[in-house]
């Protein structure tokens, strides 16, 4: 087996720390083309398709990747921004303010975002944080709770990518932080504000990506986590138990999922006389097609055709200082130990290699 050649290194120089902030993935243009490369690339995973690549495959590229991906384009189109992807938007945003956070508090590290499918790809991005001088590499998932299918498969790419280096830098993996106290506050914070301009509704639903059911007696903790993220933040936000639900959504397929299911339980409230409702999506880091679209317009259209009067749909934390602190606290927490208060010079030499680096990837 042969291995990549490695970036050249000043043995003289301190090496660099990175950080690297990853989120599921975008297409990279609101068109059929660019959606069935990201369907292809995310629906061919074995961490988000567990089902035998012999079955699987020709319902795969027979069916779903010959009829889904222009519907999907539409959906895309319909909540896409001048700046491009929400998602990336977002996610280039905060690690962007993450590597700020964590200058201020002394932490001279190189933070980077890379998507688990799609662009920037979390091989490339490890490519330039290795360019740049890095021997040490901070994995930070931008998922609160922890899934085999988003978490895991992050830590599946890293590994992939390490199989074709020789020197492999030193990795730690965030796993979960769904209960870390600031993560809770970042949410509370959010809806307090919501609730303030917006005003409050009768009743507060959290809605949580869905999972496959079996999943859960198979021993992912997804739903367990996603119950106590619930928990926590209603403690936080002091409500009662009938005041607030937890829902799942993005229900793939005919097998039973996760439940209650997010759409059919708020048209089962409004059916039930509930007028009006808020909505929070505690498990998505940041907006994105299944927040913007799926929920603040398929399921806020659900509710009110079912007789609802009000639906609130609530910003996921994207670059709200809150969320930003609790982030750093997160990857400080993780960066114990390591020499993150390199020299100002150490700093400035990979910052100039990383410089470098994507300069000649422009040209």
């Amino acid at each position: 087996m042969s291995f990549l050649p490695e970036p050249a290194f000043d043995h003289g120089s301190t090496p660099a720390i990175g950080v690297l902030l990853c989120n599921l993935g975008t297409p990279d243009a609101p068109t059929a083309s660019a959606v069935r490369r990201y369907l292809a690339q995310f629906l061919s995973d074995p961490r988000v398709i567990e089902i035998p690549k012999l079955a699987w495959w020709p319902i795969l590229h027979g069916i779903i990747l010959r009829t889904r991906p222009a519907k999907s384009a539409q959906k895309y189109a319909s909540i896409w921004t001048k700046e491009g992807s929400p998602l990336m938007v977002w996610t280039e945003r905060q690690a962007k303010l993450l590597q700020g956070r964590l200058g201020e508090q002394g932490h001279r590290v190189i933070v980077r975002h890379a998507m688990r499918y799609g662009n920037p790809s979390i091989a490339s991005q490890l490519d330039a944080l290795r360019a740049a001088g890095a021997t040490r590499v901070l994995v930070l998932p931008a998922y609160p709770q922890y899934s085999g299918a988003t978490t895991a498969s992050v830590i599946d790419e890293v590994a992939r990518w390490s199989l074709a280096h020789r020197h492999v830098p030193e990795f730690r993996f965030v796993n979960r932080y769904h209960d870390d106290p600031r993560y809770i506050e970042a949410l509370a914070d959010s809806v307090r504000a919501h609730w303030k301009s917006e005003g409050r509704g009768d009743l507060l639903v959290m809605s949580f990506h869905g999972m496959p059911a079996r999943t859960l007696t198979l021993g992912d903790p997804y739903h367990c986590e996603c119950l106590k993220t619930g928990r926590l933040l209603a403690e936080a936000l002091r409500l009662s138990e009938a005041q607030y639900k937890v829902t799942f959504q993005s229900r793939f397929g005919k097998a039973r999922w996760l439940e209650p299911y997010t759409e059919p339980t708020l048209r089962t409230l409004a059916e039930g006389g509930l007028k009006s409702v808020d909505l929070v999506c505690p498990g998505f880091s940041a907006d994105c097609i299944e927040t913007l679209e799926e929920i603040d317009m398929e399921a806020r259209e659900a509710f009110l055709h079912a007789g609802g009067q009000r639906f609130s749909y609530i910003p996921c934390l994207n670059d709200r200082p809150a969320h930003i602190r609790a982030l750093a606290a997160v990857a400080e927490q993780h960066l114990q130990g390591w020499p993150t208060t390199t020299t100002p010079d150490a700093t400035a030499l990979a910052r100039q290699r990383e410089a470098a680096q994507m300069s000649g990837a422009s040209r």
